[in-house]
């Protein structure tokens, strides 16, 4: 157990570029865009690029040898009223995290994504689906996986203070200490929420895991049997048809939209504001935040209709969660005039102290 902190420890050193680099080389980055961003991943000619041009409608090009794609080529898919970026990767191979066939930059690229897109040879699925699964969990990115419920946070002093909220049977706290000790840390707090793992630990002190979702879309069915048809379409986060991704991948993503309604006026169905736990969250504030920065202050309470209230119109505040179109009014505090409100005077122009006041004339006898 001790020798995977090790590994874990080396491969991290090993993936760092050198220090005084300048990048090296050009990446495949481009600049976001819409509301979301779904990367294709997989193997040279499965069927990236013909997936790409089917549901955005942008031309990638196509052909029978490997390797076609050299850049990453972006679409926008227009779907419920919202713009989800789709971004067709060059294939990547056996050895694409150490950097085989420029593997570290289309990783990076799905790395900055909100799903991934695995497209699969069926015929091929199993050996295929493991090798990318390694390479992509070499980097950081755990696929369909949550984070680990383990609290961690260096300190300076104090040594190790090691609790546990359950019972754990997979580590215990002798390995915990052999495990930082690996790391040279020697003044730490760890809390265990749940019986995690090794590995889960060690992703934990690493904290530059990307936990990211993934859905398996298997292409050339039409080369395998009906058996194999209905065993890959048994398996979890795995789609065989492509009347189905779109759905499938708006649910994964979780874009809840918005609509915003003006005081006095009917609500703008026209442009919602699309809300997702991965980009902030979906809350009042998170609302607030979008519409512009300083609502949040100017905010006295919400108005909401939808399924996320009670009765109609709901008084809600920051906190809020909303859900998938919902209708949103926002009021705000009054303004207080200058001078007061009404014919009472909110503050006094006399001076603060009673000796600088002035003294009025005795009365007359």
């Amino acid at each position: 157990m001790k020798l995977k902190a090790k590994i874990a420890k080396l491969r991290t050193q090993l993936l760092e570029p050198p220090k005084g680099s300048s990048g090296g080389g050009d990446g495949f980055e481009v600049t976001k865009y819409g509301h979301g961003r779904v990367a294709l991943i997989g193997f040279p000619s499965v069927g990236k690029s013909t997936l790409l041009t089917m549901l955005t409608g942008t031309h990638s090009e196509a052909a029978s040898y490997e390797f076609t794609t050299l850049t990453c080529i972006p679409g926008v898919i227009h779907y419920n009223g919202t713009k989800i970026q789709l971004l067709d990767l060059p294939g990547i191979i056996e050895g694409a995290s150490e950097g085989k066939g420029r593997g570290r930059q289309v990783i990076a690229v799905a790395k900055s994504s909100d799903l991934v897109l695995m497209v699969l040879d069926a015929s091929k699925s199993e050996g295929h689906r493991q090798i990318l699964t390694k390479e992509l969990e070499a980097v950081g990115l755990r696929l369909n996986k949550k984070p680990p419920q383990i609290y961690f946070k260096k300190k300076k002093t104090g040594g190790i203070s090691f609790n546990t909220t359950a019972p754990l049977t997979r580590i215990d706290e002798k390995l915990c200490y052999q495990i930082l000790h690996e790391y040279k840390i020697h003044n730490a707090e760890v809390l265990f929420r749940e019986d995690a793992t090794v590995d889960d630990f060690i992703d934990v002190i690493e904290g530059n895991r990307k936990y990211i979702k993934c859905v398996y879309v298997y292409n050339k069915i039409d080369v395998v049997g009906i058996d194999d048809v209905d065993r890959l379409a048994r398996q979890p986060n795995s789609i065989l048809n492509l009347d189905r991704l779109l759905a499938r991948m708006w649910d994964e993503m979780g874009l809840v939209r918005v609509y915003s309604k003006p005081q006095g006026q009917q609500p703008d169905f026209d442009e919602p504001f699309v809300l997702s736990a991965d980009r902030g969250g979906c809350t009042v504030e998170d609302f607030c935040n979008h519409v512009h920065r300083t609502l949040v202050k100017d905010m006295k309470y919400a108005l909401v209709w939808g399924t996320s209230a009670r009765h109609y119109p709901q008084h809600c505040g920051l906190a809020h969660r909303l859900d998938d179109e919902d209708v949103v009014q926002i009021v705000k505090k009054k303004e207080r005039e200058e001078g007061g409100r009404g014919r009472f005077k909110a503050h006094s122009n006399a001076p603060a102290r009673i000796a600088d006041r002035e003294k009025k004339a005795p009365l007359k006898q």
